[in-house]
């Protein structure tokens, strides 16, 4: 924890990577790191080594537009591009889940 981090800025991005790290088994995927932090332009990013950058802005949007983009930025470990296969695998992995009240996913 930075010296300027508060407790309540620390937890939520916690809980976001859990959220990234659960995704990251269904799809089989392993980031080698998950980042939360400002950033300017976009929401997330993701490098060839395995790094995923997140913006920190995204713990304040919806759950719906943090999955999508969590699902996005871990499919960029298998496919890098954003081709056929990889729209494919967008669709059937955001399709393939229903909300629950709880805040969890059941698998269709």
């Amino acid at each position: 924890m930075q010296a300027s981090e508060t407790l309540e800025q620390i937890i939520p991005g916690q809980v976001f990577k859990v959220e990234v790290l659960t995704w990251a088994k269904r799809i089989g995927v392993a980031p080698k790191e998950i980042r939360v932090r400002p950033m300017k332009s976009k929401w997330a990013s993701c490098s060839s080594n395995g790094r995923l950058t997140f913006n920190s802005e995204i713990l304040q949007q919806p759950a719906n537009f943090r999955r999508e983009a969590i699902v996005h930025e871990l499919l960029h470990l298998k496919v890098p591009n954003h081709g056929k296969l990889f729209k494919n695998l967008m669709r059937s992995y955001l399709c393939a889940t229903v909300p629950l009240p709880d805040g969890k996913y059941r698998d269709l």
